[in-house]
C-alpha cells in the first residue's frame, strides 16, 4: 500500500477550501432568494448545466474518441458548477452580474447532489459496469465540509462583519488565483510523463466542449427571447466551469484518485479564460447591451 500523498490529502482540500471561502465572501443570503426575481433565467441555466451539457459532453467524448479515463474527466468537468471567474467575465462583457452571483450560489449547492450522479453514470458508461464513485456517508460529509462549509463561513463573515469581508476579499481572491494555478500545475505535473499525449488527445475535445458550453449558455436564452444581459451572464456561467473542484475530485485518494481524469479540467482551466474573453468581445461587437430601465 502506497503512503498517502500529502499534496493531494492536505494541500488540495486546503486550496479548495480557500477558493470556496473566497466565493462565500462575495455571497449573501439575498443571492439565493434572488431566484424568485429570476425564476426563468435560473431554470434555463440549470437545465443547460445539468441536462444539455452532460449530453453534449458524451457526444463530444465519443466524437473525439477519448480514452475512457479522459472521457470521464471531461464529464466530471461538465458536471462541475460554474467558476467564480464567471462573475468577473460577465461584468467585463456587460452581463447581468447579479444573475451570475445567484447562479453560482445555487449551482454550488446543487452540485453536491448532481455531480456524483453524473460522474457515476459516466464511469458506468465509459469504463463499464461496476465502475462507480462510492458515496459512503464519510465521503459525502467530506465533500460537504470541503465545498460547502467554507462558503457558509465566508457568507457568515460577510453578513456579520461586512467591512472585514471587503478587507479580506482582495487577498483571498489573489490567494485563490495562486491556488488555482497551483492546482492546475499539480494536475499537469502528476501526469508529466504522459502530458504531451494527454493534451494532444484531450485538447481539441476541451476546446469543442468549451465553445459549445458558451454557445449553449448564450444561445438557448436568446432563443427563448431572454434579454441580452441575462444571456451573456448564463453564457459565462455555463462556459466557465469550476475546474479546481473537478481536479480536486479527480486527484483525491478518497474520490476518483486518477491523475488522467484531472487532465481535461487542467487543460480546460487554462483554455477557458482566453475563449471567455473572445466570447465577451463577440457578444459586444455591436455595442454594449442596454442596461435595464431604472425603477420609477
Amino acid at each position: 500500500m502506497q503512503p498517502a500523498d500529502p499534496v493531494t490529502t492536505v494541500f488540495m482540500p486546503i486550496a479548495l477550501g480557500v477558493i470556496m471561502f473566497g466565493l462565500g465572501l462575495s455571497l449573501r443570503v439575498a443571492d439565493f432568494t434572488r431566484v424568485l426575481k429570476y425564476p426563468k433565467a435560473v431554470v434555463v441555466a440549470l437545465v443547460c448545466q445539468v441536462v444539455l451539457l452532460p449530453l453534449a459532453c458524451v457526444a463530444i467524448a465519443h466524437l473525439f474518441g477519448l480514452a475512457p479515463a479522459l472521457a470521464v474527466g471531461l464529464m466530471l468537468l461538465a458536471a462541475s458548477p460554474g467558476g467564480t471567474s464567471a462573475n468577473l467575465y460577465s461584468h467585463l462583457a456587460h452581463g447581468d452580474v447579479a444573475l451570475n452571483i445567484t447562479l453560482t450560489a445555487v449551482n454550488s449547492v446543487l452540485a453536491i447532489l448532481t455531480l456524483p450522479i453524473i460522474v457515476n453514470l459516466s464511469l458506468q458508461h465509459f469504463m463499464g459496469e461496476g465502475q462507480t464513485l462510492p458515496l459512503q456517508f464519510g465521503k459525502v460529509v467530506q465533500v460537504f465540509a470541503i465545498v460547502l462549509v467554507p462558503v457558509v463561513l465566508g457568507m457568515a463573515l460577510n453578513a456579520q462583519l461586512p467591512k472585514l469581508a471587503v478587507l479580506l476579499s482582495k487577498p483571498v481572491k489573489l490567494l485563490s488565483v495562486l491556488f488555482l494555478l497551483a492546482v492546475i500545475g499539480l494536475a499537469l505535473f502528476k501526469s508529466r510523463d504522459d502530458i504531451g499525449g494527454f493534451v494532444a488527445a484531450v485538447g481539441p475535445a476541451c476546446l469543442a466542449f468549451n465553445l459549445l458550453s458558451l454557445a449553449v449558455g448564450y444561445g438557448v436564452p436568446r432563443l427563448l427571447k431572454m434579454e441580452e444581459r441575462q444571456a451573456i451572464a448564463i453564457g459565462m456561467e455555463i462556459g466557465i466551469h469550476n475546474g479546481t473542484l473537478a481536479i480536486a475530485i479527480a486527484l483525491s485518494p478518497l474520490m476518483l484518485n486518477n491523475q488522467e481524469m484531472a487532465v481535461p479540467a487542467a487543460v480546460y482551466g487554462v483554455m477557458m479564460f482566453f475563449t471567455a474573453a473572445a466570447f465577451g468581445w463577440f457578444v459586444n461587437r455591436k455595442g454594449r447591451p442596454p442596461e435595464p430601465a431604472a425603477a420609477p
